[in-house]
């Protein structure tokens, strides 16, 4: 991976370089083949803003790019690279509507701010969408997930989701497949058919997040790295400390996920480590790919610890499966995928 210095910063608050020993992404296909980006400082000395965002992932980067386009001072700290985490090495699925089936949550929290929940997460596959056409992100952003029907029922219900998406809530871009049709698009015949959603879509997620980054530093905000935050108060001015500097602040984000770690108390007794892990293979030719995955699109099956898979811009398949519920890794990833 290559990497660019900046060779200026017009801020006044004190900066230093990272040292050669700076931290770098995980190794993996996807940091393998990030785009260039500049080495960001790490925080020295006694800076004030008004918002402090606490981790470089993708909820920190959009926080610091909506708020810095809004003319407010941001300062941003995250503990590795932006990107270093989750959001720069998973799924790379840009999915439709929640977690749970509209279904599921209409019996959660009923229909009225289902509709809510619905909207927002059409308004957040928008604003992915809308951010890499203004920002010229170069994330190989690819429309469509399959999902297939790892079981005769699965794929019932997962004709009948589309039809309640297009009649409840007049969303027209997903469709069943039948079991034949689906043997036709992915070159198997173990699955039972599927739905495919159209406006949905995959993308290179570690660029994706290095794009946020530079978009977030073009509006203004001011980011660090290597610049893991200690401790922070809750008085106002708001003190976030790291190992080297100090950021005062009227209000804090935390967009740490499941890296908070023991930074907020009140949170942290409730995170639990969910890993789990792709395989890339060699490149393959246009032939052998378009037999596997014929649309390229993504693919997401049914079991309950799911497989999921697509191919990158340079047609090698990354395939995902298995998990863990600890913080170490298998010893033998590519046996435990």
């Amino acid at each position: 991976m290559t990497a660019h210095r900046c060779n200026h910063y017009s801020h006044k608050h004190p900066l230093v370089r990272q040292s050669v020993n700076s931290p770098e992404h995980t190794d993996s296909y996807y940091a393998a083949t990030a785009a260039p980006s500049p080495e960001l400082p790490n925080l020295r000395g006694e800076s004030h803003c008004d918002v402090c965002v606490i981790g470089g992932g993708y909820t920190g980067l959009s926080t610091a790019l909506h708020l810095a386009e809004q003319n407010y001072d941001v300062v941003l700290l995250e503990a590795e690279r932006m990107g270093w985490g989750a959001s720069g090495r998973n799924g790379g699925q840009l999915g439709t509507g929640q977690r749970q089936s509209q279904e599921d949550v209409e019996q959660m929290v009923g229909k009225e701010d289902a509709r809510r929940l619905w909207e927002m997460a059409e308004q957040a596959k928008a604003t992915v969408k809308e951010r890499i056409r203004r920002h010229d992100i170069r994330c190989d952003l690819k429309p469509g997930i399959l999902h297939a029907a790892h079981k005769p029922s699965h794929a019932k219900w997962l004709a009948n989701y589309a039809d309640t998406l297009r009649t409840r809530y007049q969303y027209e871009h997903m469709r069943s497949v039948s079991r034949e049709e689906m043997a036709d698009m992915l070159g198997t015949t173990v699955y039972h058919g599927g739905s495919l959603d159209t406006d949905a879509g995959h993308l290179h997620p570690l660029n994706f997040a290095l794009g946020l980054a530079g978009a977030a530093r073009e509006a203004g905000a001011r980011l660090f790295e290597d610049s893991r935050v200690i401790t922070y108060n809750r008085a106002q001015p708001t003190t976030i400390r790291t190992s080297l500097g100090v950021v005062k602040a009227r209000y804090v984000v935390l967009a740490c996920n499941g890296y908070l770690d023991t930074l907020e108390s009140r949170i942290s007794s409730r995170i639990m480590p969910i890993n789990n892990f792709i395989l890339a293979t060699q490149p393959l030719t246009q032939e052998r790919a378009r037999a596997l995955i014929r649309d390229d699109v993504a693919v997401a099956d049914t079991k309950f610890v799911i497989n999921y898979y697509r191919l990158s811009a340079d047609k090698r398949l990354l395939f995902g499966g298995g998990e863990n519920y600890t913080r170490r890794f298998p010893a033998d990833l590519k046996s435990f995928v």
